[in-house]
């Protein structure tokens, strides 16, 4: 059976407002049936000890019941639900018993009034059965062949209409660098091949690093729109390319040879070559991820090393990046590797940029985060996640208002980063806008200081623009040179 979910509750009335605080809880309920699924594998139907539990169990119900004629309790992200009120928990106690009926896929359990204690007994050995896999049949079916009648569970679905609604735009719109329009239709194109069951295509990923170090990485306005907060759906293969230009400037910043920058961004462009193994609908999940769904995504790292391994001509490292991605450099993270294994250096760039462009980037469930928000995540993990002198590369490399940011200043002025300011990062360089927010009207250093020493303007907001509404080609400076 599936049950369907309703959206996350307000918090609980208190407990002096409630009927019968002593049935407000269910904890009773569902620490009784763990337990006594636990106890129904361990010793005969006729113990003593599985009576005891069966008795506790049932009067915890029935106490429930006398206030009406059914018992719901809903697992939702995490958090119980009592009849639709969230209840308060303590995490320590309530933590093993969620994830115990999360690892059965079960986070819904609803009892009705005529509930025998027969039918507990019944229901608590179906539970135990489900250690060996879920049943061939729907659960209500499995439950009924047991003449359980008055029990049911089953998964939550969430009743979301973010799932069936797409805010945000699957590409970036409104005026693009034709290089980098050829690179994202390239990596689609890559990732849909891999998807539908077929090798990886190495020539095209040459072909794309190519293009991605030797015209992408010159263009001004490509760069900027990778930089700055993304308007977008980051799909997996608009993510990795931001990623690989991103891994790019962090290994210019770290003085990585041009042979060695080469391979990090056929790392970085295939570091997540996985998902592609993981169902779309989880991918594209627009909520929390249950803790069954959370093993399968964290699956898409050995995924990728396999098809890397297994793929002839990529670089020697590129199957190690794609495996480490989300290790830390404490020994955490997954998969688990182990305590000592350190992540490569080249991992370690790609963890860096994978996040950064996460925050800054739109999702279904939340919109995108301004730099200066993903920069001080990075900032306050250094050390414990994330390799500290990548994090400050990085932050010198990129800073909290990259190139192509659209700001407010303290002054009341729109503008786009134009250069930034290694010196002063707070204060780059910017082109003021019209109203129409369409030509540049001026341009100002706002690390310019008064005769006081003080600063004429700060930057105080990073903005979000609308929908194609600024055409970064005409702002900002020409192409750079090449490496």
């Amino acid at each position: 059976m599936t049950t369907t979910g309703t959206a996350r509750a307000e918090p609980p009335a208190p407990l002096e407002a409630r009927a019968n605080p002593a049935a407000a809880e269910p904890w009773p309920i569902l620490k009784g049936l763990a337990a006594l699924r636990r106890l129904t594998g361990l010793y005969p139907s006729g113990h003593p000890i599985i009576g005891q539990k069966l008795e506790e169990l049932d009067t915890a119900i029935q106490q429930h019941l006398q206030e009406g004629p059914a018992v719901e309790i809903d697992i939702i992200h995490g958090d119980v639900h009592l009849n639709g009120v969230a209840c308060w928990t303590d995490a320590e106690m309530s933590d093993q018993t969620i994830r115990e009926f999360a690892d059965l896929g079960i986070e819904s359990l609803h009892f009705r009034r005529g509930v025998t204690r027969d039918e507990l007994r019944s229901a608590s050995e179906f539970l135990w059965q489900l250690k060996d896999g879920p049943p061939a049949e729907p659960f209500d079916a499995a439950l009924a062949s047991r003449d359980v009648r008055h029990v049911s569970f089953g998964r939550i679905v969430p009743l979301d209409t973010r799932w069936h609604i797409d805010p945000w735009p699957d590409a970036p719109t409104g005026p693009i660098d034709p290089a980098y329009a050829e690179s994202l239709m390239m990596a689609q194109q890559t990732f849909e091949t891999v998807a539908a069951g077929r090798k990886l295509d190495v020539v095209t990923v040459h072909e794309l690093v190519q293009l991605l170090t030797q015209k992408v990485a010159r263009s001004s306005a490509a760069l900027a729109q990778i930089l700055a907060v993304k308007e977008y759906e980051n799909l997996t293969y608009c993510h990795s390319v931001n990623v690989a230009m991103i891994s790019l400037l962090l290994g210019r910043r770290l003085g990585l040879s041009a042979e060695a920058r080469a391979a990090l961004v056929e790392a970085a462009l295939l570091h997540d070559i996985g998902k592609t193994r993981v169902p779309v609908e989880i991918v594209k999940k627009p909520a929390a991820l249950d803790e069954r769904e959370r093993k399968t995504i964290q699956g898409h790292t050995i995924y990728g090393a396999e098809i890397l391994v297994d793929t002839d001509g990529v670089q020697p490292l590129t199957p190690t990046v794609a495996l480490e991605h989300h290790r830390n450099v404490k020994g955490g993270g997954y998969p688990d590797l182990g305590e000592e294994a350190v992540p490569h250096l080249l991992s370690q760039i790609v963890s860096v940029a994978d996040v950064y462009e996460a925050i800054t980037g739109a999702r279904s469930y939340q919109p995108p985060r301004p730099p200066e928000q993903a920069c001080l995540v990075l900032a306050r993990q250094a050390g414990s996640h994330f390799n500290t002198a990548v994090v400050k590369a990085f932050v010198n490399a990129i800073t909290f208002f990259p190139v192509g940011s659209l700001v407010r200043t303290s002054r009341g002025e729109t503008g786009v980063v134009t250069r930034t300011n290694p010196a002063d990062p707070l204060h780059p360089v910017l082109a003021l806008l019209d109203r129409d927010m369409d030509h540049a009207v001026g341009s100002v250093d706002t690390s310019t200081r008064d005769d006081t020493g003080a600063y004429e303007r700060h930057i105080v907001e990073t903005l979000r623009p609308q929908d194609g509404q600024l055409d970064l080609a005409k702002l900002l400076p020409p192409d750079q040179p090449a490496d």
